[in-house]
């Protein structure tokens, strides 16, 4: 197979673009290198293009794989002619290609196998040729009761058998049945009996039908759970069998004879007991993979987003893990992150302790010259944030809610005892908080996706196709904002294009025993990175101490002795270069196109040496919940409110109003027009208005609308 025409085709891509980054792949580069730094070479190719291609690249491979298996298979079996081979050759999905090999299949004893052993397949070929015959008669000669069949009825049902799944293997059968669910199958779900009141969750689903194929993603994922739990009934199927059982009568009954009328109940037989259920448990597997895919793509598209959020900077935090009983952990941090000091105090226990609690913070901030003061959202956060605006601090301290989730996951992490081997995970906890108000980015790698809290379904959906996808997006992330070599950590280093774990380790060794990196070029003396590695990280890591400008922007090595000769032709050194804009826009880049260095890559140096490694996200704004609420009891249908969207689903967003409960935008209520994304109109960590539409404090819930605000 040629892979990269049929992907070019399949993507809409130019064949040889394709062909360009299949080679760039095939010899180790990672896509954030490919579409950063290979722009000539794969036409401009964006990081999603270039995924695509590569996932369709294993996907192709992965075919031809079981192609060769099945082509062995068949081979073996002494069954392979050259008309199936071709077939086989020529089958273009991995549904082809299983539909031709199922009659080939070796499979479990089935009535079908059990009536060849019988001696039947004999009278099964006889009655598939329809002719005018006295089928009992003809039958009668198949009795022999040593091996199971005592009279001619028998001998025909076991006939029966052989045709009915010779017609449920049949490929053609099974496209024309395939096509017929796709044209009408309904997705129906009924409440399981006598659980009415257990699945009371599911309750919108006890008599449920619709189109199947139109069915939106999550409402696939909540009936396969519903069914999973053993809640609910769900099938996959056209409502009626009439047209199924119609095309394949036509397809295998010919004439009217008993023989005709032998087969026609053997291809109903083969319809309703193997075919159907093979079909609807593949349609079945369709609409999974389906919803999977979209809830999948909404994990990552707000995973990108809370990854890219607004980072505070280097600032001197304070943060707080609030708690009731056991007290607010409060941990102070220097600029670059590290524990500088640790206790507890306990503003609920008394009012003489939040008197207490209230000069400790003021002590605190002044003795360690605290910029920022980072609360974690859960409980206890919003009595947490008033008493730290009863403080009166000396200079401007700014407090911010930050998101606890994922911190108990690092702070009980094998990463977190590494770094904090003498605390206990309430000091890690907070620590993680106060890191997050910093730079997101940095401290969120360190946790499982997955347990970051901003997925749908997320445990019910595919696993590896997930965490693959994941992967990617902190991949994307990591290497689009670059990352500062000598604070990194392993983690972080770990996501740079072309490093990982392994070396990632090995550089964090080299850091700590010789000190600083002074340059990109000394990378190449840590263990094990040798020059293919280095082509890959070194433009995504910075190195700010670095005797050499460049090496502080995402400008490759392998394109400094270019800027060189710009700075050269402009009579100028490199710093002055970067450093006087006039000087830039003097500079004809057309005159330094080369075969291999084109005006993309010219026109990316340009943007880097005016504003070299600018951080891609957006600047941090103080956000503030409404003074007057603080638990859902206090929040009543009609109020106003600000938020923060916390989660993105197909069916709306969810809004942190601060009240320890979030609400829900449902989609129809995000704007004045139809929305068919919800990230069309929001993302996540923005700060909206919303008014409140209904609270239900029962089930503690929160309808929120954002139409006309």
């Amino acid at each position: 197979m040629n892979y990269a025409t049929t992907i070019a085709e399949q993507l809409n891509l130019g064949p040889r673009q394709v062909e360009k980054t299949i080679e760039l792949l095939e010899q180790g580069a990672t896509v954030p290198f490919i579409a950063r730094y290979r722009k000539e070479v794969t036409g401009s190719l964006n990081e999603v293009q270039i995924t695509a291609i590569r996932d369709l690249l294993v996907k192709l491979k992965e075919l031809d794989k079981r192609r060769e298996a099945i082509l062995a298979s068949i081979n073996d079996q002494g069954k392979l002619t050259p008309e199936l081979e071709k077939q086989i050759l020529a089958a273009a999905n991995m549904t082809e290609l299983e539909d031709l090999y199922l009659p080939y299949k070796p499979k479990r004893r089935t009535r079908a196998t059990m009536a060849i052993e019988r001696g039947l397949e004999p009278l099964a070929n006889e009655l598939q040729k329809q002719y005018s015959c006295n089928i009992s008669q003809l039958a009668a000669k198949y009795i022999n009761p040593d091996k199971g069949v005592n009279t001619a009825e028998e001998a025909l049902a076991g006939a029966r058998d052989i045709i009915a799944e010779r017609v449920s293997e049949n490929a053609q059968a099974r496209n024309r049945i395939r096509n017929l669910f796709r044209r009408s199958a309904q997705l129906t779900s009924k409440v399981v009996k006598n659980k009415e009141e257990e699945a009371d969750k599911y309750e919108s689903w006890f008599d449920w039908k619709e189109n199947a194929l139109r069915a939106p993603s999550h409402r696939i994922l909540a009936l396969f759970r519903g069914e999973e739990e053993g809640m609910l009934r769900v099938h996959v199927m056209p409502e009626s069998d009439d047209s199924a059982l119609e095309a394949l009568e036509r397809q295998f009954v010919s004439g009217r004879y008993e023989s005709s009328e032998q087969v026609r109940l053997a291809v109903r037989d083969g319809y309703k007991r193997l075919l159907q259920p093979s079909i609807e448990t593949e349609f079945h597997n369709l609409l999974k993979e389906k919803a999977d895919k979209e809830a999948i793509r909404i994990f990552a598209d707000n995973l990108r987003q809370l990854l890219l959020a607004s980072p505070l900077g280097q600032k001197r935090i304070l943060a707080i893990d609030p708690g009731f009983r056991t007290g607010c952990k409060t941990v102070c941090l220097d600029a670059q992150g590290q524990l500088l000091h640790n206790e507890t105090i306990y503003p609920f226990t008394s009012v003489r302790e939040e008197r207490a609690a209230i000069a400790k913070l003021e002590a605190l901030v002044e003795a360690f010259h605290i910029e920022a003061i980072a609360i974690g959202n859960g409980t206890a956060g919003r009595e947490t944030e008033e008493v730290v605006k009863r403080c009166h601090f000396k200079g401007k301290v700014i407090a911010v809610m930050v998101s606890e989730n994922g911190a108990s996951v690092y702070s009980a992490s094998e990463v977190a005892r590494r770094e904090f081997p003498e605390y206990d995970v309430t000091v890690r906890g907070a620590v993680s908080i106060g890191r997050r108000l910093m730079d997101p980015l940095s401290e969120l790698v360190k946790i499982d996706p997955k347990s970051i809290g901003v997925g749908q379904y997320q445990h019910d959906v595919n696993q590896s196709l997930l965490q693959d996808s994941l992967n990617d997006v902190v991949v994307s992330c990591v290497n689009s904002v670059g990352v500062e070599l000598n604070t990194a950590s392993r983690e972080l280093l770990s996501y740079v294009s072309g490093i990982g774990p392994a070396l990632a380790d090995k550089i964090v060794d080299y850091r700590n025993r010789q000190g600083a990196f002074t340059s990109r070029q000394e990378l190449k003396k840590v263990e094990r990175l040798g020059d293919k590695a280095f082509e890959q990280c070194a433009g995504f890591l910075r190195v700010r101490e670095s005797d050499n400008p460049l090496d502080r922007s995402a400008v490759h090595p392998e394109r400094y002795a270019l800027v060189q000769q710009m700075a050269t032709d402009a009579g100028a050194t490199v710093d002055q270069l970067m450093g006087d804009k006039d000087l830039r826009q003097k500079i004809d880049i057309n005159r330094y196109v080369t075969a291999d260095c084109g005006l993309p890559t010219l026109q990316d140096i340009m943007k880097e040496l005016d504003k070299p490694g600018l951080d891609p996200r957006a600047r941090f704004e103080v956000f503030e919940f409404d003074k007057n609420i603080s638990r859902i009891e206090d929040v009543k249908a009609g109020m106003e409110l600000p938020g923060i969207v916390t989660n993105i689903t197909a069916f709306g967003a969810f809004v942190d109003i601060g009240v320890h409960q979030d609400g829900l935008v449902h989609i129809s209520q995000l704007a004045n027009r139809r929305v068919n994304d919800p990230s069309e109109v929001v993302t996540l960590h923005q700060h909206v208005r919303v008014k409140v539409l209904d609270v239900d404090l029962r089930r503690r819930r929160i309808s929120l609308t954002m139409k006309g605000l």
